[in-house]
Formats: C-alpha cells, sequence, structure tokens
C-alpha cells in the first residue's frame, strides 16, 4: 500500500502549495475583490457537477485508470495555462477546466484504495492520513518559496508535486471491479438508498461551519490583528489534528459504526463553530483548530466508508464522486454563499454561530430521519 500512501501525499501537497494562495496570484494581476469572489466560486460548483459525473463515467464504461491518468495530467495542463493568464475573461475557462479536471481524481484514488483494502477497508483512514501529512509540509514551504521567488513558485511547485502523483497513479491497480447489474440500475439503487441519502443531508448541513472556516476564518483573524505567521500556524495545528483522527479512524468506525461517527464529528463542528464566534484574540485559533480532526477527518472516514459499503459491485467510484461532489461541491458553495452573507450583513461571529447551530441541527436530522426510517 505504498502507492496509495505516495498518490494522497503527491496530490495533497500539490493543492496545499497553490490553493490556498491563488487569490493573491489573482490580486497580483490586478483583479477586484468581486472577481477574485467569482473565481473562487467557480471551484465547488463545478465540484458539485463533475466529481459525479467523471464517477459514473468511469463505472460506466470501466476505464477508471485512464480517466485517473488524463485527469492528473489535465490539470497540470490547466495550471501551467493558468500561471501565465492575467484577464479575467481567460481566467474563468481555464479555472473551470481545472475544477473540472480536479473533482475526479480523488474520489476515483478513493475507490481505488477501499478496493485494494478488500475487508480491511476501515484501515482506510491509514493511507488518507498521508494527505495530511503532504498538505502540512508542503504549505510552509511553499510560503517559504514564495517570500524569496514571488507566488509564480506556487505554480511550480504544484506541477512538481503533481507530477509526483501522475508517475505513482500509473502504477495504482485503479478500477479491477465489475459493476455486477446495469449502469442506471446501480445509479437508481444509490440514489434510491434512503438511509445514505439522510446520511448525505445530515453530512451537508452538518458541515457548513467547515465551509465558512475555510472561506473567512482567515478575514475573520485579520479583523482581530492576527498575523500572516498566525494563519500558517493555524493550519499546521488543524493539520497535526488530522493525524490521530486518520490513523485511529479504523478503530472508531469499528467500535461505533459510521453513523454514530458522523454524529460526533458534527458535535466537534458544533463546538468549532460556537468556540469561533466567542473568539476575541486570534491566538484562540490554535485550541480551537485542534476540534479540526475530529470536525472534518472523523466526518471524511466516515462518509468515504459508508459510501463504500452501500455502493453495488463496481458502482464505487460513482458513489464516492457523489459523495466529494456534496461536500467540495454543494456544502462549500452554500458554506460560501450563506457565510458570506452572514459575514457583511451581521458579522463574523455570528455568521460562525449559525454555522454552530447548523451543526446542531445536522444531528437532530440525522437522528430522527434515521429513527423514522428504520422504524417504517
Amino acid at each position: 500500500m505504498i502507492r496509495p500512501k505516495a498518490a494522497y501525499f503527491f496530490y495533497y501537497a500539490a493543492t496545499a502549495s497553490l490553493l490556498p494562495f491563488i487569490a493573491l496570484y489573482y490580486s497580483q494581476v490586478g483583479l477586484s475583490a468581486a472577481q477574485i469572489g467569482l473565481l473562487s466560486g467557480i471551484l465547488p460548483l463545478v465540484t458539485l457537477v463533475s466529481a459525479p459525473l467523471w464517477g459514473g463515467l468511469a463505472d460506466a464504461t470501466r476505464r477508471h485508470h485512464a480517466l485517473l491518468l488524463l485527469a492528473i495530467a489535465g490539470t497540470i495542463a490547466a495550471v501551467l495555462a493558468l500561471s501565465r493568464t492575467t484577464s479575467l475573461s481567460a481566467l474563468i475557462p481555464i479555472v473551470v477546466v481545472n475544477a473540472f479536471l480536479m473533482a475526479p481524481i480523488i474520489p476515483l484514488v478513493d475507490s481505488t484504495v477501499l478496493t485494494m483494502l478488500g475487508e480491511q477497508r476501515s484501515l482506510y483512514g491509514r493511507q488518507r492520513l498521508w494527505g495530511a501529512i503532504g498538505w502540512g509540509i508542503s504549505a510552509p514551504v511553499a510560503g517559504w518559496l514564495m517570500d524569496r521567488g514571488g507566488i509564480t513558485s506556487a505554480f511550480g511547485s504544484y506541477v512538481f508535486m503533481m507530477f509526483g502523483c501522475f508517475v505513482v497513479a500509473i502504477g495504482l491497480p485503479v478500477g479491477r471491479s465489475h459493476i455486477s447489474a446495469s449502469f442506471r440500475r446501480g445509479v437508481r439503487g444509490l440514489l434510491g438508498n434512503w438511509q445514505w441519502l439522510i446520511f448525505l443531508a445530515s453530512f451537508l448541513i452538518g458541515g457548513i461551519v467547515l465551509s465558512i472556516e475555510m472561506s473567512f476564518l482567515f478575514l475573520y483573524m485579520n479583523s482581530l490583528g492576527a498575523s500572516k505567521a498566525l494563519m500558517g500556524l493555524s493550519l499546521t495545528v488543524a493539520t497535526v489534528s488530522e493525524l490521530p483522527v486518520w490513523f485511529y479512524s479504523n478503530r472508531m468506525l469499528e467500535r461505533f459504526g459510521t453513523r454514530k461517527v458522523l454524529v460526533i464529528s458534527l458535535l466537534a463542528c458544533a463546538v468549532q463553530g460556537f468556540a469561533y464566534s466567542l473568539m476575541v484574540n486570534p491566538l484562540w485559533v490554535l485550541p480551537i483548530q485542534l476540534l479540526h480532526g475530529l470536525a472534518f477527518s472523523a466526518s471524511w472516514a466516515a462518509g468515504v466508508a459508508y459510501s463504500s459499503k452501500i455502493a453495488p459491485a463496481g458502482m464505487g467510484a460513482t458513489a464516492q464522486g457523489i459523495f466529494s461532489g456534496v461536500s467540495f461541491g454543494l456544502r462549500a458553495a452554500l458554506g460560501a454563499f450563506i457565510g458570506g452573507l452572514l459575514y457583511q450583513n451581521v458579522g463574523p461571529a455570528a455568521a460562525f454561530r449559525v454555522g454552530g447551530i447548523a451543526a446542531l441541527v445536522g444531528v437532530a436530522f440525522f437522528l430522527l430521519a434515521s429513527r423514522q426510517r428504520e422504524a417504517q
């Protein structure tokens, strides 16, 4: 299982070297805040559509490996084009293409890893934690390089790391499973599984605070007088908090099951949201970020495991694509939109407080809806 670890490491090292800093590039080429917001909002909206689409295409054609390599190579080319583009009209189609190509990479790798693990799929977290390690190492190194070589070094780091992901992916045994029934029947089986839909809806509602955090935490910290160094340190703390959760996620899933792990993670989201809303000193962010592992990693491990469990044979990539689309597409877009409205009209504290309330609503909905469904 060395190749899956390396694939996660290189992919997340690549994204950490560019995505957190891409707004700086947009600003450097002269775009306004509104234009930067437009470009930033493209990624989740495109992901919402493209992740399930690519997963379905891979399962329907059984060309998982070829599509994975195409997606990785395509995003490398798109980022190279992005680094040489400065006008909004030219940036928009490139950002759309890049978002479309990025979306299937992790769902396809996740599906492959779960297939390779077989009956030991609960050990998924021990593979995925190498993505957190890649992110945690790459982000500060990328910042250090940009201090010395400018924002353009971020593009070089991304291309270098993503090329490493491409080389590793060549040897991944992607797409070994075969569909046990027709593809359409498999899709109907997925979308007709009410327990899974309840899980996805609860994951969506309860985790909105994570999307608000991703979009507005640094802006909030900046208003409290935080330094850029503290912002970077907060990412490091969040990454460190993920490592034990990923490593022991199999024990959590085996002891509590996917549904209880989701509840635990959403409760952590609620505590994190309320804690952010009470923050008056930016240093408070460091202990609050220690909850990130439970809030994000636990819910992601549960979602990947549950999606794999309920997927019909040969439909793993489709199930993971839908789950990824809900997380990085719909939830990210809703969090950015709702968080932006609240941040602008009632302030950052209220935005995070609403996120905390949404997490409790997600827990309540999940428990009530699951119980009602089981009673039928």
